[in-house]
């Protein structure tokens, strides 16, 4: 569906398919984290295989409230920006141009930073590199996935769907082997609960809860990509619902087969614990194939940023509140290529400077206060909009927005107890956006309302 638009002729596209958002959602959420948070939280959870399993099912959880919920958004408003717009036109252009200012500057940008430099740690794994070339192969992915991304939504979105499928069965063929050649169950610290106290387990959990919230992250940005979408109503509460389900599978069966190849006590004392239990059932050159899974884990999951973020970037543009070369969509391979390369040039910025990684742990939690107003529109757009009609409407309505709407606010308040001054250095980050906000504004003006591909 293409609209003419006061700031180019060329339009976005609607090229991607059910298939497409299911394997975009996958593939953007699964990078590294599957292959090496699970031992950092066995260890948070001292060792308890049940609690263990418990936190990954209530991260999934999480990840799938928030997902039905979104899948309404997306049917009722499906436009370029996703949670941009939602928040924009709901409560006000302020703290929507702020999620896109938080998201361009850090987010977005310093994952995409983050997964290019362990794309190059993991190529080292395999041949030597040096710390300057380490460098260049991390800048060289991203400039390769920037290119992909310009020269077509579509070609993209094929480079998304085979590089997820591969992953995918790489995971299956490995947890396959992993509990078929384990005997991790039959060694000694096999044990479901700890002795320990409830306080020091209930901190464990919440800790570990970190680690696998980070691993679930992703499924919100295949919102950004609806005004590419065929049919959206109907395709994108499918896909949140299917992606999201199809993680929470992957997930668990990946934990379930490291615990058998290592046992709890190894598992949980392992940093790259993928690479350990293929070593110990299949020996040191197996280690060698989990990098290059990851390799290509790492490559689908910054792809699958690198084509939806963007698209926020894009919307606030349109909206007179950002770069106005951003809003232009090329008019041979119809996507916003100022906006994929402006994202990306800072991506590279970022990755070349190596200062970025703390200022993203400090600023990521801030991403779920965002989601929570996001989450919290569906109220606002079910009683501005009760006449129309949506075709999907989320399941357990009004628990389940609001059930996900209160784990995220209990995230963001429980970082500003436990870690104030992470806390303030995010948040400081993100209100630095108002006055930028006021400037672009004063300068373009803001109508609301132009961003509607």
């Amino acid at each position: 569906m293409k609209e003419d638009s006061s700031h180019q002729t060329a339009t976005l596209e609607r090229t991607l398919g059910l298939r497409d958002l299911i394997l975009l959602i996958i593939g953007t959420v699964i990078g590294s984290g599957i292959f090496i948070v699970p031992g950092s939280v066995l260890r948070q959870v001292q060792g308890s295989i049940a609690v263990a399993m418990l936190v990954w099912l209530a991260g999934g959880a999480l990840s799938l409230l928030g997902a039905l919920t979104y899948g309404e958004l997306a049917a009722r408003s499906p436009k370029a920006g996703g949670i941009y717009i939602y928040i924009r036109d709901c409560f006000s252009p302020l703290p929507a141009f702020l999620y896109g200012w938080t998201l361009f500057l850090v987010i977005s940008s310093g994952s995409i930073a983050t997964l290019a430099v362990a794309f190059s740690a993991y190529l080292g794994e395999i041949v030597p590199l040096t710390p300057i070339l380490s460098k260049v192969i991390a800048i060289g992915m991203i400039a390769v996935v920037t290119l992909i991304n310009v020269l077509g939504t579509r070609e993209s979105a094929n480079v998304q769907n085979w590089t997820t499928a591969i992953k995918v069965t790489a995971i299956l063929i490995m947890s396959a082997a992993l509990l078929w050649l384990g005997n991790g169950f039959s060694g000694e610290g096999v044990t479901l609960w700890p002795a320990g106290d409830g306080g020091t387990l209930a901190s464990g959990f919440g800790l570990a809860m970190i680690g696998v919230l980070w691993a679930y992250e992703g499924w919100q940005y295949v919102t950004f990509s609806a005004g590419e979408t065929i049919n959206p109503q109907r395709n994108f509460p499918r896909a949140l619902l299917i992606g999201s389900a199809a993680l929470i599978g992957i997930y668990l069966l990946a934990n379930v087969a490291y615990l058998a190849a290592l046992g709890p006590i190894n598992a949980a004392q392992s940093d790259s614990i993928a690479a350990a239990a293929v070593t110990a059932v299949a020996g040191p050159w197996a280690s060698k194939l989990v990098a290059i899974a990851i390799l290509i884990s790492i490559f689908s999951a910054a792809n699958g940023v690198v084509l939806t973020a963007p698209r926020v970037y894009y919307a606030m543009a349109r909206d007179g509140v950002f770069f106005h070369r951003l809003a232009e969509v090329n008019p041979r391979f119809h996507t916003p290529a100022f906006a994929v390369l402006a994202g990306s040039a800072w991506a590279v910025v970022l990755a070349a400077s190596g200062t970025f990684e703390q200022l993203l742990t400090y600023v990521v939690f801030t991403g779920w206060l965002f989601y929570a107003l996001g989450a919290a529109t569906i109220f606002i757009y079910r009683r501005r909009r009760a006449e129309v009609a949506s075709p999907y409407r989320v399941p357990g309505y009004p628990w389940t927005p609001l059930l996900f709407i209160l784990a995220a606010a209990a995230l963001v308040i429980n970082t500003m107890v436990t870690q104030p001054v992470r806390a303030a250095v995010g948040l400081g980050v993100v209100l630095l956006g108002a006055p930028a906000y006021l400037i672009w504004r004063s300068r373009k003006g803001v109508s609301g309302s132009e961003t509607n591909e």
